[in-house]
């Protein structure tokens, strides 16, 4: 006597598992949503969690996922980045952001004393 094991059951289970991971995968996918603008820049190749610094057309300035304003941000960012020890900022600015907002977080950046790169995206293709 020969005995088998039916697997159609825990077949159904595991694929009902993958359909939930594939469409919940996108949405746990954390971060603010900035539309940057285009420019001819080499990626970014850096091995380690970079700090993002993030610029929304609101004017509403995010050091991770945490909201300040841009009075907040000049004030607090050089004391939270030496606290934490920030050695390189990436910015990420919306690319409908004002002008001014903009200067105002660069120039924040640029005397914190810490290393910054600006986050852009490539051209599109027939773009320019």
């Amino acid at each position: 006597m020969q005995t088998e094991v039916n697997v159609t059951s825990l077949v159904d289970v595991a694929f009902t598992l993958l359909v939930i991971f594939i469409i919940t995968a996108p949405i746990l996918q954390g971060g603010i949503d900035i539309d940057v603008p285009e420019a001819n820049a080499p990626p970014i190749t850096q091995a380690d969690k970079p700090i993002y610094v993030s610029l929304e057309r609101d004017g509403t300035v995010y050091i991770e996922e945490t909201a300040l304003t841009v009075a907040e941000f000049e004030r607090t960012f050089p004391q939270i980045a030496e606290a934490r020890g920030f050695e390189r900022v990436y910015f990420r600015g919306d690319s409908l952001a004002s002008y001014g907002a903009v200067a105002k977080v660069i120039t924040t950046l640029a005397t914190s004393g810490i290393d910054f790169a600006m986050v852009t995206r490539p051209y599109a293709p027939g773009g320019r």
